[in-house]
């Protein structure tokens, strides 16, 4: 499963790559061009899903639908019916949100501190979708082979910790690109965690956890915002350079860093299923 949720997030960072590529060429065109081809592909990506893609989960397996269950606060409400994955929705909870929060303060901050434009940020997010692929798509399943799945989740969220503080404290824009090559386990915590959740809960309860883990990333792409562009803005009047314009990371390693204590505390005390050869088809 490691694998297959790593492969699932190496198309992700291919697509982290394309995307702004395909969006500012067809930009250069006409401002309406990229969004026309993102609801295509959404469209597109829709129609494959309801004809094409296969249904993983044995017919025994299966539970009624209910349509109460769609909502995805409900998801959010049964996660006291998840028993022994609580603390893992929190520490992936708590890791999605520093993403969040550092995503939506990544460009203005790199062109406050080192005057980067929008050249240099399509340069790094190609150097970050590069790694996600290189990473999850084929490192992480020769790593699983000899270290255990709980002990690179926390590997990697240590890792993350540094890097983002990293992030916030170099002096120099070349530097930046330096630690998003060095943080390698960093890379590897969601699908990590998403395989010990899936790994943790009953078969017929497979959707459900997954659902749950969507609707956390959700509620964290609402609060990453409101927490790191309100910090960004009140150290944007520094002069470029100064260490202090990276408070909005520093907030970020603090909040991973959260994650990382509760997950070393948890995996220390708690064993997990291990992992097993997945019988689902290849992500």
């Amino acid at each position: 499963r490691a694998k297959n949720f790593g492969l699932l997030g190496a198309m992700f960072g291919l697509g982290f790559i394309l995307g702004p590529v395909l969006g500012g060429l067809l930009g250069e065109h006409d401002i309406h061009w990229p969004f026309f081809l993102a609801g295509a592909l959404c469209l597109v990506n829709c129609g494959y899903g309801y004809f094409v893609l296969p249904e993983s989960l044995p017919a025994e397996r299966r539970r009624a639908f209910e349509f109460a269950k769609t909502n995805p606060f409900s998801s959010l409400a049964r996660l006291r019916e998840l028993h022994g994955v609580e603390v893992l929705m929190w520490i992936a909870g708590l890791s999605i949100l520093a993403q969040f929060c550092l995503h939506t303060s990544w460009f203005l901050y790199t062109e406050f501190k080192f005057g980067w434009t929008p050249r240099d940020n399509g340069l790094s997010l190609l150097a970050v979708g590069g790694m996600a692929v290189l990473v999850q798509g084929f490192l992480l399943r020769r790593v699983q082979k000899w270290m255990p799945l709980e002990k690179l989740v926390c590997i990697g969220l240590v890792s993350a910790t540094i890097a983002f503080a990293g992030y916030g404290l170099v002096p120099l824009g070349w530097m930046i690109f330096v630690i998003v090559a060095a943080n390698v386990f960093g890379y590897m915590v969601q699908p990590g965690l998403q395989s010990l959740i899936a790994n943790s809960v009953d078969p017929s309860r497979q959707g459900e956890s997954m659902g749950a883990v969507s609707s956390i990333n959700s509620v964290a792409a609402v609060l990453g915002p409101l927490l790191g562009t309100p910090l960004l803005a009140a150290v944007s009047h520094y002069p470029p350079g100064d260490w202090r314009l990276g408070a909005p990371f520093y907030l970020c390693a603090a909040i991973q860093g959260v994650a990382a204590v509760i997950g070393l505390r948890h995996f220390s005390r708690t064993p997990h299923p291990a992992a097993k050869p997945s019988t689902l088809p290849a992500a």
